[in-house]
């Protein structure tokens, strides 16, 4: 194992292979977005597959909601045989290219479909964008290994009681316009 800071000897490299930073310090993180809010799943400070905790993911979805989802929108680490034969045999649909050599022709709906998924899909990307830019997920400096997890794990909290909070305030917009503006028209042309 390198040791990468002395204070915080649980931090490793991460070899990640991206452009302009090829290697990232801290945490690991495996999360899942349902209808705004992410979920996480699974962190850790070593580097690991996060496409092994795929079953457990669709199973907390099952548990949570009583039925499996339609279709999960992953990216191509996930799309491994063994998570491809489960989605089949719980009748999921994974969104993404087949495997093995690439369809010459592909249909205009297999297009569409494939725009849809990867736009669902972004919304987790852009999740984690949000949780580095506003509620510091990049900016973790706490010395211990807990109070790190710690921190993350409100950083994801927040960001869901943002979420939630917004669409409060959504809907108590709309039952302030209900009540000033429509109600009024309605009783008005009654009358």
């Amino acid at each position: 194992k390198r040791i990468v800071s002395i204070a915080q000897e649980y931090i490793r490299p991460i070899v990640r292979g991206k452009a302009g930073k090829s290697v990232e310090f801290g945490a690991k993180v495996s999360a899942s977005y349902f209808e705004g809010y992410v979920f996480l799943d699974y962190l850790n400070w070593e580097n690991f597959n996060e496409s092994k905790y795929l079953k457990e993911q669709v199973e907390k979805y099952y548990q949570y909601r009583g039925y499996y989802p339609e279709s999960i929108h992953v990216d191509k680490i996930y799309r491994t045989r063994e998570n491809r034969k489960y989605c089949r045999e719980k009748g999921i649909r994974m969104s993404g290219p087949k495997l093995g050599r690439p369809k010459k022709n592909v249909s205009k709906e297999e297009k569409k479909q494939a725009q849809i998924d990867e736009r669902i899909r972004n919304r987790i990307e852009g999740k984690f964008g949000q949780g580095k830019r506003k509620y510091g997920l990049n900016l973790v400096m706490a010395k211990l290994k807990e109070t790190s997890e710690t921190k993350i794990a409100m950083s994801f909290l927040v960001m869901n009681l943002m979420t939630l909070l917004l669409r409060v305030k959504r809907g108590l917009f709309w039952l302030f316009l209900t009540k000033q503006l429509i109600l009024p028209l309605i009783y008005k042309n009654k009358l």
